[in-house]
């Protein structure tokens, strides 16, 4: 399916402080400011009629993340389902766009103009056909390899430099040469049910240490399969 790629205004972040005259500080307020929330965004496209499809498998990673850490819906802010864990520190905030699939770097670099972010503040988790079913491949730059939501989010983020953990889709239907399109948008099959199930779980422990201990000691765990 071929979404629009026209572009949209970013709904525009919070102004600097002028510079004026210092003022003194207030022995009752942290000498710190807190630290930047960790952003774990699964890509995917909105609707029931997509909910089951292999392009879908980000949002399932955001669902499960948002289930054990029994974070509610917190913001529907930036085109974006946003569920926070408060209690994380830092905040663990899981992000579903709903801007569908092609547009959803939109919605990320609203999220990092709104509230300050940098682009090593993101984990982005998308479906990837070249990497066999059940594998993961967690990186912290790169190349989008072709994949849409990744190179929407690169391009309004303005760099590569952005981690990424892909979910492996790939089957021999998807290797022989089928349309790519068509096969990404297809349903899920009763045989890839269980291992996308069990590469859910394992994608979101993933997500849970690059949140806690950054991306060296998830690749280490987590790269290829189970």
């Amino acid at each position: 399916m071929t979404m629009t790629n026209d572009r949209e205004s970013a709904e525009p972040g919070h102004q600097g402080e002028s510079r004026g005259s210092a003022v003194p500080p207030n022995p009752s307020e942290p000498s710190e400011a807190p630290a930047n929330p960790r952003v774990v965004v699964g890509l995917g496209n909105p609707g029931a009629q997509y909910a089951n499809t292999r392009h879908n498998v980000g949002f399932l990673v955001v669902e499960e993340l948002a289930r054990r850490r029994r974070a509610e819906l917190s913001l529907e802010e930036c085109r974006s389902k946003i569920f926070k864990d408060r209690r994380a520190e830092p905040e663990i905030w899981m992000v579903a766009p709903q801007t569908y699939m092609n547009r959803s770097g939109f919605a990320v670099r609203c999220l990092q103009e709104r509230f300050s972010l940098d682009a090593t503040d993101f984990l982005i988790v998308y479906d990837e056909v070249h990497l066999g079913l059940g594998t993961l491949r967690l990186r912290t730059q790169g190349s989008p390899g072709g994949h849409r939501g990744m190179e929407s989010v690169a391009e309004n983020l303005g760099t590569d430099k952005v981690a990424r953990l892909r979910l492996g889709v790939g089957t021999e239907d998807a290797l022989d040469g089928a349309d790519l399109v068509d096969f990404v948008l297809g349903e899920l099959t009763d045989d890839e049910q269980e291992a996308v199930r069990s590469m859910t779980l394992r994608a979101a422990d993933a997500c849970e240490v690059w949140c806690q201990g950054g991306a060296e000691p998830a690749m280490q765990k987590f790269n290829g399969r189970a």
